[in-house]
Parts: C-alpha cells; structure tokens; sequence
C-alpha cells in the first residue's frame, strides 16, 4: 500500500543552494566552501541538511556549487552517492555553467534560474524544495511539502519563530492570522509580530516549496517587467505576495526533540566555536545521538581511538571531549576538545578548549588552547598556540575573543 507522503516524494525535486563563499569562516573557507568545512569532529557541514534530506525520504538532488566546491564536490561522491538511479533516485553537484547569460551566480534565485532545466524538463515534478547548505537543524521536509498541499499554496516559506527585540538581525516574514504572508522584511527596525505569538516573529529560514510550474514561470514574468531576479527574500518573494500569489508561512517544526528550537547558520569564527563546543556539553543543544534521526557521512577506515600510556605524568586522557576514530592520545591530556579522524596527540602535551580537524601531529610538550587547527597541521615539539595572542597574531589568525585559528596544511615552526 501506497503511503500518504510517498507521491510527495517522488513528484518532489530537491535542489541545495551550496556555493557560498563563507568568507567571515576564513581560513576555514580558504581552499573550500562554507557548506565542506568540517564540523562536529567527523561531519561537513552540508551532511546536516542532506541527512534531513534522508530522514525525509527525499531522495531526488542537485547541490548547486561554485566556490572552492571541489572539496564538496569529493566529499558528496565519497559520502552520498547512495541513491540508485535506476530507481529515479540522485544526488547531483552542479556548478555554474553561464547557461542563460554570461554571470556566475547572482544570488539565490539566479542559481535556480540558471538551472531551472534540472526540474522544468523533468515531466514528473510538482514541487521544487529549495534548501541552503550551510546550515545545522533537524527538519522533517515532507511535513512541509504536505502543509504547502493542504494549503494549496503558491510557496510556502519556512520560517522559525524568534523574540521579537531579536528578529531586527533577520529578514522577517510578516503572515496574517491564516499565515499567509503579507511583506518580506529584510532586517527591519520593528519587526512584526506574529498573530498568535505577540512577542515573536517570523524568521525566513532559506528553505522554500514552490510549485515546479510557477518557478519554472516567473522567471520570464519578472524579466518582462524588467524587475530583478537575483534573489527570493530581496526579489521574488515580495514579487509574489504582490501579484498576489498564495505566499504562505511554515512554522518550523524542529526534530530536534530538545525544549528549545535549534536552527544555527554559522556564519563566523566565534559561532563556528560556540556551536561546536556545545557539542561536547553534558547535554548538548544539538543531540548528535538520536538513532531515530542520525546524521549520516562519510566513514573513514579508521580503527577505533584509543588512549595509552599511564606512567607517572606520562598518562593518555581525554576529559569531557570527542574523540573521533583513528585518533591515538598517545601520553597527552585532552580537555573540553573535538578531536577529528587519524589525529596523533603525543606524550605530555595539554589541549584544551580546542577543536583540532583530520590528520594533524600535536608534538610532545605542547600546549593548545582556544584553538581551531584545521586539518593536516603538524605541531612541532614544545609549542605553544593560545598562551601569547601577541605572538599568534603574527603567524595565525585571532578573533577579538582570543580564538586562534590555523589554517590546513601547515608545518609550524
């Protein structure tokens, strides 16, 4: 028997707006993309929204690159290519190719427009699930995809519910007591409330349904008009309400199962940090452990992490921190940290409070704190990063909070 959401999903096209240059996550983003940089110890930051993809049943995808996308673009072969397209499953990395002008990407809606040919010749598409890479929440989209049906929309905007002295930060969606939404406002000065919630509004989230034949369409409509396309929240959304459009609002419905709602678009350093760390808490905001929902990536052929040596000060500990496979604390202390894959952290160093990436050397006696060290760095003995910001800044980047950030690939000395 048929189930209830599985036409959804098979007349629904999944299309990952991923090419962000994530410039403020510099040196992080400095040979990748924002949704490729690495996160949680083992995780990219893209698999968070590919995995609701999963749990969603979704399983028809295009991820739309351009920056630095060919450590995305490795990682979504290595980790993602699971569907079978003989079964009308894919997951696709498309990059700017100047289909319809001579521009890269300007925007949102430019990257679709540009590649509205992925969903417009496909005769089985009746929605299209627009959806950003870079961003960490659980969402069940085939909740959504049902709520736009049942509200016979035009679009339906995902919107998650935030204090209203807060949403000034935000693009805000103003919706009426049906949530239908009346005015897009990029961060305006009074936000509006939301009807029954008068001390919150509606923040856009980046994730949009649209009915396939509609935004195959408007394109065209806009451009006749001589009005710009570049971008949903800027250009198409308000477009839409004003035509009068069925534009409706989705109040975000977490899978989280925490008493607080998580959405996070990690957008600097100090974010990426505080976001990370609380992964390593008693009980973390994001529950990295729920088997009802996991979080899928690619697996590494590693052994398990271990520790060894316990000789008088020469003892291998890892205190409140995760530890990811393949990585030895070979006679080392490790405190409040994230330790990615194949990570060696040798005898009588100290890390605390830090968050080291794949494949990196920590020599013996060092001491790191504060720290993001991205991936293939080697510490020599006798080091010390987070002690004397005066002499990081000379050699690293440091933010105004003291976090010291080493970009990949390095020999330090």
């Amino acid at each position: 028997m048929t189930s209830p959401g599985s036409s959804f999903l098979r007349d629904t096209v999944t299309m990952i707006l991923s090419g962000g240059q994530g410039q403020r996550l510099s040196p992080l983003t400095k040979y990748r993309s924002k949704p490729a940089v690495p996160f949680g110890g083992k995780y990219r930051i893209i698999d968070f929204t590919l995995s609701n993809c999963l749990n969603s049943g979704l399983r028809r995808i295009y991820v739309l690159t351009q920056y630095k996308s060919d450590s995305l673009t490795q990682h979504l072969y290595e980790a993602w290519s699971i569907f079978n397209p003989e079964l009308g499953e894919f997951i696709y990395s498309v990059p700017p190719q100047r289909k319809l002008n001579n521009d890269w990407y300007l925007g949102t809606a430019n990257a679709i427009y540009q590649n509205k040919n992925l969903f417009s010749s496909i005769k089985r598409v009746k929605w299209v699930l627009i959806l950003s890479g870079d961003h960490i929440y659980k969402m069940d989209y085939l909740k959504l995809l049902q709520y736009h049906s049942n509200n016979e929309a035009d679009v339906s905007i995902s919107c998650i519910e935030v204090p209203k002295k807060e949403a000034n930060r935000f693009g805000v969606v103003s919706a009426n007591k049906d949530y239908e939404v009346e005015a897009f406002i990029e961060k305006p000065d009074d936000p509006p409330s939301i009807p029954d919630s008068p001390d919150k509004s509606f923040v856009n989230m980046g994730i949009y349904v649209f009915n396939a034949e509609l935004l195959s369409n408007i394109f065209d409509e806009m451009e006749n008009k001589q009005l710009t396309t570049d971008d949903f929240g800027k250009d198409i959304i308000p477009y839409l309400v004003s035509s009068n459009r069925k534009v409706v609002a989705y109040k975000f419905q977490d899978e989280n199962k925490k008493s607080n709602t998580y959405w996070r678009d990690i957008g600097t350093i100090e974010s990426y940090f505080e976001t990370s760390m609380d992964l390593i808490s008693v009980s973390p905001e994001f529950n990295l452990y729920d088997l009802n929902w996991p979080i899928r990536t690619y697996q590494y052929q590693f052994p398990p992490g271990k520790t060894v040596w316990y000789e008088g000060k020469r003892v291998g500990e890892t205190l409140n921190s995760l530890i990811c496979d393949g990585t030895i604390v070979s006679g080392g202390h490790v405190e409040r940290s994230l330790i990615g894959p194949n990570v060696k952290v040798n005898s009588y160093s100290e890390i605390q409070d830090s968050i080291i990436m794949n494949n990196c050397n920590i020599g013996r006696h060092t001491k790191i704190k504060n720290a993001i060290i991205d991936k293939n760095v080697i510490v020599p003995e006798n080091y010390e990063i987070g002690y004397d910001l005066e002499s990081d800044k000379k050699k690293f980047i440091v933010t105004n909070r003291g976090i010291v950030v080493i970009a990949k690939n390095q020999v330090l000395e």
